[in-house]
């Protein structure tokens, strides 16, 4: 195997996290939600799409060779996909601040949560567009599906908190 091939696995893995021998793609969401606060949160909304469109497109090549790699169609440890659908879900909060409290950090696993119900149940048409694309492209859809119904649900959900509690989430 190149070195370049080990370097597609690394970034479809995300590092160790793909490797968890119980549940990679809740690992990869997991630490998708531990960069987040440092690696996507701080950027503008612009910022974080032209990211996400990025990383959707390397993620999608980087899954197709790694089904190659592995042969194996949607390897489990290919958790890129995990990473794009948590971010998707965590589009409607803003960046920490001085003034972040440990509410909105505990606010974190909202949107988690919400990401891995989407992403294990797969409702439509989360499971449908698994088939839509070809290879690692496939791989990716789903997730942006799962991830984009968990923001409806975020957003819903900071919609009610902050029309009881106005001070709450100061994200």
């Amino acid at each position: 195997m190149s070195s370049f091939d080990t370097l597609v696995l690394h970034f479809c893995r995300l590092g160790p996290a793909g490797l968890s021998p119980k549940a990679p793609g809740t690992a990869g969401s997991f630490l998708a939600s531990v960069l987040a606060p440092f690696l996507f949160l701080p950027l503008a909304m612009p910022g974080r799409l032209a990211l996400l469109a990025v990383l959707f497109v390397v993620g999608a090549l980087a899954a197709s060779r790694a089904e190659i790699l592995l042969n194996r169609q949607d390897p489990g440890c290919v958790v890129i996909d995990e990473l794009v659908g948590q971010w998707i879900a965590m589009l409607a909060l803003g960046s920490f601040s001085d003034a972040s409290t440990w509410r909105d950090v505990l606010f974190l696993l909202v949107p988690f949560l919400f990401f891995r119900l989407f992403d294990i149940r797969k409702p439509w048409p989360v499971h449908a567009s698994e088939s839509w694309l070809p290879a690692g492209w496939g791989i990716m859809i789903d997730d942006v599906l799962a991830g984009l119904w968990a923001l409806l649900c975020v957003s819903l959900i900071m919609l009610a908190l902050r029309s009881f509690y106005p001070g709450f989430l100061t994200l």
